[in-house]
């Protein structure tokens, strides 16, 4: 192992078994989420991988949940994809997701080049093909810039460098203000932003995904933080075959800014897509993972990701027996009408423990770090 004093933690700490669909996609199949950690400073990191081969680490875009990722029809399509030819490693940045030992995201680039670095030496990987997008992006740099030799190649997904950059400063602080306060509101505004031209039920899917996967405050920690990222003293540095996607119309990072990062990094080849999701695995998926895919050496790939196939799948989904009990369900519904648990003892005629007991049964079925993401979820998937 090169470059990190992080050490694993998988021998001393089991992984969390969370459920998960079972998918079959050319040969990959998985019925959970096998979640490892890495343990980095202050930090333990959730990490899990999917295929063999030559390793890519993809990941760093602002809300990410390793099971709840998985659970999405259109990025289980992407990630079981490329797992067709590559080893996908995939982690959840310190502060989201399942990497919940810091109560926030750090908002300097250091602890996550740091994460990153755990999770490849937890993963035994010396070198890695890193695909990041948006707020990964200036991680993504950094990392290349400071370990030359662990980076094989990149792939920067609807990049920046700057986090100033992204908007006006009286925007930056009205949008994390509204997170922070209103996340259910909130939620809505960043579904148009990632994701402008999604039907009804994309849509809708895409704002449980958000509500489940962080609480108000982590979201807005963590998009306090995609502001404060800051690569442009590193991407000069930077030595590793470098490709720029970005789509031509996406509203969440501007093709100014994916322009700006190819010019910042010596070599960097940019490639302009048409379309504006910014999610890689929304819009024309497999377009953008022929391209990143060829740049990493598999040629004549052929993808098997459709728009049609994507959404039939997302509609089955709809129709799957819910993770939690119908109990469970009626006791988050109380919660998310701001029902205490003595409050809903007395009205389901419970004993208090019991409820309390279907609360963290609940969330750890659904994989999620608070009581208020547990009932956001409940609201969002209530039928």
């Amino acid at each position: 192992m090169t470059g990190s004093s992080a050490r694993c933690r998988d021998a001393a700490r089991p992984a969390p078994h969370l459920a998960g669909p079972v998918v079959h996609t050319d040969g990959v199949e998985s019925a959970s989420v096998d979640v490892r950690y890495a343990w980095s400073g202050t930090d333990d990191v959730a990490w899990s991988e999917l295929g063999d081969g030559e390793p890519v680490l993809i990941g760093g875009w602002w809300m990410s949940h390793l099971p709840h990722d998985w659970a999405s029809p259109p990025f289980r399509a992407f990630a079981s994809e490329m797992a067709r030819h590559r080893r996908v490693i995939r982690m959840d940045l310190p502060g989201s997701g399942l990497s919940r030992s810091r109560g926030e995201t750090p908002i300097t680039l250091g602890p996550h080049v740091d994460a990153v670095a755990a999770v490849l030496d937890a993963a035994r990987v010396d070198q890695v093909t890193i695909m990041a997008g948006s707020s990964g992006c200036p991680i993504a740099v950094e990392f290349a810039a400071r370990y030359p030799e662990r980076v094989h190649r990149l792939v920067l997904a609807g990049p920046y460098l700057d986090g100033g950059s992204v908007a006006a400063a009286p925007d930056r602080e009205a949008l994390v203000e509204m997170v922070r306060r209103s996340w259910g509101v909130s939620s809505r505004v960043m579904s148009d932003i990632f994701y402008p031209d999604a039907t009804p039920e994309q849509r809708r899917a895409y704002i449980a995904h958000q509500r489940s996967s962080a609480t108000p405050h982590m979201a807005a920690a963590a998009l306090e933080a995609v502001y404060q990222f800051d690569a442009r003293e590193s991407a000069p540095a930077v030595r590793a075959p470098t490709l720029v996607l970005h789509r031509r119309g996406d509203r969440a990072i501007r093709l100014a800014l994916g322009v700006a990062t190819a010019q910042a990094i010596p070599g960097a080849h940019l490639e302009v897509l048409d379309g504006d999701a910014h999610h890689p695995w929304h819009g024309d998926a497999a377009t953008f993972l022929r391209r990143a895919m060829a740049f990493d050496g598999v040629d004549e790939m052929h993808v098997s990701l459709s728009p049609g196939a994507v959404d039939a799948e997302a509609a089955r989904r709809t129709q799957r027996p819910s993770p939690i009990s119908a109990r469970e369900l009626e006791v988050l519904l109380l919660v998310a009408k701001g029902r205490t648990d003595a409050q809903i003892a007395s009205e389901l005629f419970l004993s208090v423990h019991t409820v309390h007991r279907h609360v963290a049964n609940a969330r750890t079925k659904l994989g999620v770090p608070s009581r208020s993401a547990a009932a956001a979820w409940a609201v969002a998937n209530a039928r």
